[in-house]
């Protein structure tokens, strides 16, 4: 098959290219409509995995909106199976157990708001895609840190205690993100590691040391743990928690 991976040169993009060296990473500006379905055309993927997004800045609701319409309409126009990747924060952290994916949505961030938005115009532009929703990605010993692993190792940096995630390690995400392609399934899917920890354990994990710790200010999201069972029981590739990542 031939898959074009949208944000190519991003954590998550880089990965999926590594492990299929035969998928195009070719850059467009997602935001222009007639470029991304330019680009879409001369290529013709069976396959496109969109990556690519901005949490923050001037630009980012008309990347994570107006380019995850864009993506979906252009690869619909060219029969192609999308897979796109949205956030573990398009929930507020309120229910008090780990989301399952017929949970409504209820983002309380501006970036949680945008990659909700773009949820809902990529299910009515690509009807057969596949919303792929993951938590915080790490890439663990021996590998490339993430940003959160980054940030893990500055002594100055303060973590929030009580905003609880999925962390998955990016190997995994992409290997499962690539065991999905050929499959049947559309609609959204729940993929992230099996441990649910807070951003400050998370750090502490990552730093081996203790962190300094700060409850979330209003407004952030609290327990966004995601239950991803219904993806273990699709694939081979292990979701592995990142207690057993970092051990």
């Amino acid at each position: 098959m031939r898959i074009h991976v949208t944000g190519a040169t991003g954590f998550l993009g880089a990965e999926l290219l590594r492990l299929a060296p035969g998928a195009t990473g070719e850059r467009v500006e997602i935001s222009d409509r007639r470029s991304v379905a330019a680009l879409f055309e001369r290529l013709r993927p069976d396959v496109v995995v969109h990556t690519a997004y901005r949490q923050d800045g001037d630009t980012a609701r008309a990347i994570v909106v107006g380019g995850s319409d864009n993506v979906a309409r252009a690869a619909w126009a060219i029969a192609a199976r999308l897979i796109h990747v949205s956030t573990d924060v398009v929930f507020d952290g309120r229910k008090g157990s780990p989301y399952v994916e017929e949970d409504a949505l209820s983002p309380c961030t501006d970036y949680g708001r945008a990659k909700a938005e773009a949820e809902a115009r990529v299910a009515a532009a690509h009807p057969q895609g596949l919303i792929v929703r993951t938590s915080l990605l790490v890439g663990g010993p021996g590998q490339s840190p993430s940003k959160h692993e980054q940030a893990a190792l500055d002594p100055t940096m303060t973590f929030f205690a009580d905003e609880i995630r999925s962390p998955i390690q990016v190997g995994d995400l992409a290997a499962a993100l690539l065991e999905l392609v050929p499959l049947d399934v559309s609609g959204p899917l729940h993929v992230a590691g099996a441990d649910a920890l807070s951003r400050a354990d998370l750090a502490e994990l990552v730093a081996g040391r203790p962190v300094r710790r700060a409850p979330a200010p209003p407004g952030r999201p609290l327990d966004c743990s995601l239950d991803s069972s219904r993806a273990r029981a699709l694939l081979r590739t292990e979701l592995r928690g990142v207690r057993t990542v970092f051990a």
